[in-house]
């Protein structure tokens, strides 16, 4: 298969790991972490353009190397090609090897901060992506949209307040750090805060699988030309629908 990838740069350590080990060919486009800042809406609009950029019939599918990200692929579209997406909430799902770890582990450790090598080696300036435990990731913009100006503020508020509330630093290991600098930058950020700090062995089955193109289950979903992405308030994270 000829596979494009277009993937945030936080996971380009992760992502050329397998580039060079799938049996496919793949091109590849990182985009900047800084993407994430323009909010969902904004952020959906710059991915469908790199996405709407690649020419019909030059690829077998386009690997889109994110989560759900703050409903930043809500609403993505496929335009000529199938889109590939993995079924996560954002890519600390996709270094932990599933959106059950991570569910589960969010759930066991409430107020916890996540860094990884992607995060600290891009620039760690940009806030983490809200993810709640009924597995919504909401935007301020999304909640006032939804439920109006009062209502969508005062639900947003409740929903985000944990991440006043942290306590704990995890660094998520992979494997693939050429030396032990950012776990230690990791572990200074933790003592500067007060916080507690805990090293996380990730797991990276689930971005092999995604350049193998080994799509077979449920953690994929598969766009096809005419359907969308969007987001899905539940724990299947994020649906496809039909464009009307």
């Amino acid at each position: 298969m000829k596979l494009k990838l277009i993937s945030c740069e936080v996971l380009l350590r992760e992502m050329c790991e397998f580039v060079a080990r799938s049996p496919h060919q793949i091109d590849v486009e990182f985009l900047p972490k800084g993407l994430h800042d323009l909010g969902g809406r904004k952020m959906a609009d710059e991915l469908q353009a790199r996405v709407d950029a690649v020419p019909a019939g030059a690829y077998d599918a386009i690997l889109l190397g994110y989560g759900l990200c703050g409903n930043g692929l809500h609403g993505v579209q496929a335009r000529h090609t199938m889109l590939v997406l993995p079924r996560a909430h954002d890519c600390i799902a996709l270094l932990m090897g599933s959106r059950e770890a991570y569910q589960r582990y969010f759930d066991e450790n409430p107020g916890t901060y996540y860094r990884s090598t992607g995060w600290l080696e891009r620039g760690k300036g940009l806030q983490q992506l809200t993810h709640v435990t009924s597995g919504m990731d909401v935007s301020l913009e999304d909640m006032i949209a939804k439920y109006g100006e009062d209502n969508g503020r005062y639900l947003y508020e409740e929903l985000t307040r944990y991440r006043s509330n942290y306590q704990k630093l995890t660094y998520i290991a992979t494997g693939l750090e050429a030396d032990a600098r950012f776990e230690e930058e990791a572990r200074g950020e933790a003592a500067e805060r007060g916080w507690q700090f805990e090293k996380l062995i990730g797991d990276l089955i689930l971005v092999r699988r995604f350049l193998n193109a080994d799509w077979a289950g449920d953690d994929f979903v598969l766009v096809q030309p005419g359907e969308r992405l969007a987001a899905a308030y539940d724990g299947s994270i994020v649906r496809t629908e039909e464009i009307r």
